[in-house]
């Protein structure tokens, strides 16, 4: 199947997609280059391409695939509001945003933020990598030399927030203790969920956001309106040693003082911002960044509370405006002078504010979301706004989101109730449009006409009745590739010219996934380890079936029963069962060598690192009703093996 389309190449873009790229630049304050200067300010050094590699010389991050980007006009297969984003996310290196504090941007997606204290560094945010951590971390040392690292901060519970945190501590540093980790309050159980808990699924659906398989270049991937891309180094979570808990909570840290605002379910679960009196500089993380950010992402998340967003920035121009003489985020560039920094807020603030309020008053009068969506639009204040464009997230796809929120995926019409699977439903609406070649005939003259949004839709149905039929895999691809070009959100595109690329050349081929890494074990708590193991049993297979076992954790003084009955698998902490099939007695850390792969569980029974009571084989038993998840499925396209 992966061949049916081996000869189709990207095409160029439809006039209609170029008569709207004219119509933008006629619309868009195109002559404003403030964002240029800010972006290059305080420019220090940087390293070469911005390239970065594992030790085996595997590259984890580079911008050398982007030099396409050095043009400043826009071609016709890139939306020009969006080539201006991604070009300004080309800026790479160390940068000054006051004596004392320097960021690190353009070796990630995301920021690392390096603040001076009295006698060391505080580093807040670690990027996504081990690897382009330890690489901004010896950039930082090169300008500004060595200096001890003071504490960590993790601004909020995404992964390249954190993922780096071991290539910023050292082994010796980290096990002394002494280095305080500090991160909002619940970012354990938040950064747990949605990164690994869903984390199967997400990847997959990430690779359509941010189009990590797509060719770099002007008909592929341009960008992902918050920074380039994803890294691809080694990740490993850290758990904090300090939480924050409310909003006025104070540390000083090596003689900095640090001002906190909680901002919880705002653009992660838990999030928070920060203020220095020292150096009269504002963080405020991920919540005000110079794009309209996701509500909900493309990959999957908690939907995100827009009018909480809203009122957080409202809060933190209350707690700080006209205080702060230079703010900075965890992505992108800082902005400097008061004027300036209180103007952006309350933009941002009201950005989020009008999108929730004109899309639940839509909803109260009665509009799907897709009809909201084709509805709302940005006033001209906001609209003209460079950060207030919808590069991450969207109009479009955020009011989805907002009435996802409040009213769940069904608009309340009972034909959509419980309407067919897409292979069912798509064969009946290929039977009701007269076949394969009514369809075919009559999307190519739309498609000539511009009409690429229900050419889609008609002819996904046709791929999902007919996945090998090439034509129509041909027919979408080229659909899907006009709806990218025209697209100015950067995931927009992204997802648009990957499904293109998929119907074409079929699914990539990836490793299997790795098992999960020994570091990133360790930080998580036991109770959350069997979460994790629950969601891998596969219910039907475990019909019927009753199992009790104990174990008992030497390192860290824990009892836990594992239960499975009535298909699930749960726990009890605090107790063991008499009746118990099995009971084992372990290190907890031995448990997670044994799941990280660096050793099997027979292998530590016979070291001795295991003492096991009752009959062992029950739980050999239990791991043959878990599901392996595969590290790709199918999107665009039916699946090609069945799931129970």
């Amino acid at each position: 199947m992966t061949e049916i389309l081996a000869g189709e190449a990207p095409k160029d873009a439809s006039p209609s997609v170029v008569a709207q790229h004219a119509a933008m630049l006629d619309a868009l304050p195109f002559y404003d280059t403030a964002d240029f200067d800010d972006a290059a300010r305080g420019f220090l050094g940087t390293i070469e391409n911005a390239h970065t590699a594992t030790a085996q010389g595997r590259v984890v991050w580079s911008l050398e695939p982007y030099r396409f980007l050095a043009s400043e006009d826009a071609p016709p297969t890139v939306n020009p509001s969006l080539w201006r984003q991604s070009r300004l996310n080309m800026h790479h290196g160390l940068f000054e945003v006051v004596p004392g504090v320097y960021q690190v941007r353009g070796l990630d997606i995301a920021n690392m933020t390096l603040i001076e204290g009295d006698s060391g560094v505080i580093v807040v945010d670690t990027l996504t990598s081990i690897e382009g951590a330890r690489a901004a971390m010896d950039l930082y040392f090169r300008h500004r030399g060595r200096r001890p690292v003071a504490a960590m901060i993790f601004t909020h519970t995404h992964t390249d927030h954190w993922g780096g945190a071991r290539g910023a501590l050292d082994d010796e540093t980290l096990s002394s203790g002494q280095v305080p980790i500090i991160a909002p309050d619940m970012f354990m159980e938040h950064a747990v969920s949605e990164n690994i808990i869903a984390g199967p699924a997400m990847l997959r659906r990430a690779q359509y956001q941010f189009g990590p398989f797509l060719a770099k270049g002007v008909r592929g991937q341009v960008d992902c309106g918050l920074g380039k891309s994803m890294a691809a180094g080694s990740v490993a979570l850290l758990r904090p040693t300090d939480l924050i808990l409310a909003t006025g909570d104070k540390r000083v840290i090596d003689g900095v003082e640090f001002e906190f605002q909680m901002a919880p379910n705002s653009e992660a679960p838990a999030e928070m911002h920060f203020y220095l009196p020292r150096y009269k500089l504002l963080n405020l993380a991920e919540n005000c960044t110079h794009n309209f950010h996701n509500l909900l992402p493309f990959r999957g998340a908690d939907v995100r509370d827009a009018l909480a967003w809203s009122k957080y920035l409202g809060e933190a121009l209350k707690m700080w405006g006209g205080k702060a003489e230079a703010m900075c985020g965890q992505h992108h560039w800082p902005v400097w002078g008061r004027e300036r920094i209180d103007t952006m807020i309350r933009q941002q603030r009201d950005l989020y504010k009008f999108a929730h309020d004109q899309t639940v008053r839509l909803m109260n009068h009665g509009l799907a979301a897709s009809e909201i969506a084709e509805t709302i639009r940005l006033p001209k204040s906001l609209e003209g706004a460079w950060h207030g464009r919808g590069y991450y997230g969207h109009i479009r796809h955020n009011v989805k989101a907002i009435y996802q929120k409040y009213l769940g995926w069904y608009d309340a019409n009972p034909v959509n109730l419980d309407p067919l699977p897409p292979v069912e439903s798509g064969r009946k609406y290929v039977e009701y449009m007269g076949g394969a070649d009514a369809i075919l005939e009559l999307a190519r003259k739309d498609l000539a006409n511009g009409e690429f949004r229900f050419v889609a839709q008609a002819v996904s149905h046709l791929v999902f009745a007919e996945p090998d039929n090439a034509a129509a895999r041909a027919l979408l691809a080229d659909t899907f590739e006009q709806l990218g070009y025209a697209a100015e959100s950067a995931t927009w595109r992204n997802s648009y010219l990957f499904g293109a690329q998929e119907l074409r050349q079929g699914m990539p081929k990836a490793p299997a996934r790795p098992a999960m890494p020994r570091a990133t074990l360790a930080a998580l708590r036991t109770e959350q380890l069997w979460d994790v193991l629950g969601i891998r049993l596969n219910g039907p297979k475990a019909e019927g079936k009753r199992m009790v076992l104990n174990w008992k954790f030497t390192d860290t003084n824990e009892a836990f029963i594992l239960n499975l009955e009535n298909c699930a698998l749960t726990y009890v902490a605090d107790a063991q069962a008499e009746d118990a099939d099995a009971s084992f007695t372990l290190a907890r850390s031995t448990l997670d060598e044994v799941i990280a792969k660096l050793t099997t569980f027979p292998e530590a029974v016979a070291g001795g690192k295991i003492s096991v009571s009752g009959n062992a084989m029950r739980l050999a038993e239990l791991m043959t009703l878990m599901d392996e998840f595969p590290r790709m499925f199918e999107i665009v396209e039916p699946k090609r093996t069945a799931v129970s």
